[in-house]
């Protein structure tokens, strides 16, 4: 996502809507974006270093309720789900360890498990990719699926030197079973901040569907403030969004001055900002649980009010704000944004999208000062 202009294509897709007065397109947008599904499956060993994996692509930790368990609660050959709390749309799947019998199906496998109905699917493995390992995935990429992943999950007792090592021994597996170019991700799964994940995470966006990329990133715990800053584009694009129902004469009440509207569809979109980017009480304690910090030390870095809470109050407080003042820039964007027939209504679209940007920079600024501090003291 290079900025907010490109994001999701929504920019072109927006003036088109505008264009033909289509603002049914433009609510069915927003509600994709908003509570778009994700799946993802993770195969490998039931280990220690699975569990954290799972536990930490939801913010959680053992002992936090909904928290995968070592040993696994599910019986060996048992798949098990584990939803996310804070998100009900974004589901992982704990796919049963592969078999290291020679006479192992993959299709068998594939058709057991559902293989193909996840979004992605990552083969994780703390030494090396087993022979059936890799037969899996050439049986799941000769049915044209790309958004399948290898992550090599470090354990406590590495260190730079043997996950590297690691990671060679584990392409040279891959290549002398025939796959050209492979890629390998170290992945620290008690911290995902470290390593590589971060690379694997920006390939799978690119491999997935906008929408489910778009799922995914909202879905993950605010862990670094690479995803800070990427999460504020997205819940910028989904400014403009709210910014164009504002300006048409939409079926959702939408506000355009703060005395006398409703101000549902910006606290919807700010409410789930503030749970995607873990400024909730809940989150940041949990978050300083995991990482050893006083709670109090992480919520008195939260200095704007809709951080802490999102009230209809507080959000007709800033749209009040924003009809008094709209900036230059802000208009100028509009002019580009709107057709040039529904530039009457642009006043409407100007106040919610610089009342919507201006929330969502706040609490971005609030998620990047926790972020760095709770990653700071982890390293």
């Amino acid at each position: 996502m290079a900025d907010v202009l490109k994001s999701l294509n929504l920019l072109e897709s927006l003036k088109e809507s505008i264009e033909k007065n289509n603002i049914s397109d433009i609510k069915d947008a927003v509600e994709d974006m908003l509570i778009s599904r994700i799946n993802i499956a993770v195969v490998g060993e039931r280990g220690t270093e699975k569990t954290m994996f799972l536990n930490s692509l939801r913010g959680l930790s053992v002992g936090d309720e909904g928290a995968a368990l070592c040993p696994s609660a599910a019986a060996p050959e048992e798949l098990a789900a584990f939803p996310n709390p804070k998100h009900p749309d974004f589901r992982l799947w704990d796919l049963p360890t592969i078999s290291s019998d020679p006479t192992f199906d993959p299709e068998n496998y594939m058709d057991r498990y559902k293989i193909l109905r996840y979004n992605a699917i990552i083969m994780t493995f703390t030494q090396s990719p087993s022979t059936n390992m890799v037969a899996v995935w050439k049986e799941v990429r000769s049915l044209q699926k790309d958004t399948l992943y290898f992550a090599l999950l470090a354990s406590e007792k590495d260190t730079e030197k043997t996950l590297e090592a690691k990671k060679m021994a584990s392409l040279e597996v891959l290549k002398a079973e025939g796959l050209s170019q492979p890629k390998v991700f170290l992945v620290c799964p008690a911290a995902l901040e470290k390593l590589e994940f971060l690379k694997l995470l920006e390939v799978m966006q690119g491999d997935l569907p906008e929408i489910r990329a778009h799922a995914l990133l909202l879905a993950l715990p605010t862990f670094s403030s690479t995803l800070v800053a990427q999460k504020k584009e997205a819940f910028k694009a989904l400014g403009w969004a709210a910014a164009s129902l504002s300006a048409g004469v939409s079926a959702i009440p939408v506000p355009l001055v703060a005395s006398m509207v409703d101000a549902s569809v910006a606290v919807r979109i700010l409410t789930k900002a503030q749970i995607s980017l873990c400024l909730d009480d809940e989150s940041v304690e949990r978050l300083a649980k995991q990482r050893g910090i006083e709670p109090n030390k992480l919520k008195g870095l939260r200095t704007c009010l809709l951080s802490v809470e999102v009230s209809k109050s507080e959000v007709k407080r800033r749209l009040s704000v924003a009809e008094k003042d709209t900036t230059t820039a802000t208009t100028k964007l509009v002019e580009l944004a709107m057709p040039r027939h529904a530039r009457s209504v642009s006043r409407s679209f100007t106040v919610m999208l610089q009342a919507m940007n201006s929330a969502i920079d706040d609490m971005s600024a609030d998620a990047d000062k926790i972020v760095t501090i709770a990653t700071g003291v982890s390293q």
